[in-house]
């Protein structure tokens, strides 16, 4: 069984600079981030996912405000991001499966260990995938293909009972 379930709103920020302005922020946002592709990280409620050499997604609890004032006088961005995505989360054995319904790349244990994040697709939307966990991943959707997502993922569950 596979549970998909909307994640709890949460703050998000699209960070581009190079590594100095990785290590700066890592320090301010209280998680080092990732420096390798496809990389993820996570403590105190935050995460960040390499999202490109340049470009990764902090994710923090809704009511957090991350202060990045230290990064001022380095070259850099920080857009704010939050209004315009949602998360879902499956969790369960099957969960990979249900994933690899619409999702062309190779979700096995083996390819996709847990830690690892990219972007990708889920039938027709793009999205950032996070394996969490042996069995739990995050979906990062934009918040108008919300329902298109779980809609997609309940249909493949149903099918993976079913089947």
């Amino acid at each position: 069984m596979v549970e998909i379930v909307e994640a709890a709103a949460a703050r998000r920020f699209v960070l581009r600079g190079d590594a100095e302005v990785a290590a700066r922020a890592g320090a301010v946002f209280g998680v080092v981030l990732p420096l390798v592709p496809h990389g993820a990280a996570e403590a105190g409620g935050r995460a960040a996912l390499w999202l490109g050499p340049d470009e990764w997604l902090l994710l923090a609890p809704f009511g957090d405000v991350p202060d990045f004032a230290a990064l001022a006088g380095l070259p850099h961005s920080v857009v704010e991001v939050s209004d315009g995505y949602a998360a879902l989360i499956l969790r369960g054995a099957g969960a990979a499966r249900v994933l690899s319904a619409g999702c062309p790349l190779d979700l096995h244990f083996s390819a996709f260990p847990p830690g690892m994040a990219t972007r990708t697709v889920l039938g027709r939307v793009g999205i950032t995938l996070w394996r969490r966990g042996a069995e739990e991943w995050r979906v990062e959707v934009g918040r108008s293909l919300l329902a298109y997502a779980r809609a997609f993922l309940t249909e493949a569950a149903r099918g993976l009972v079913d089947g």
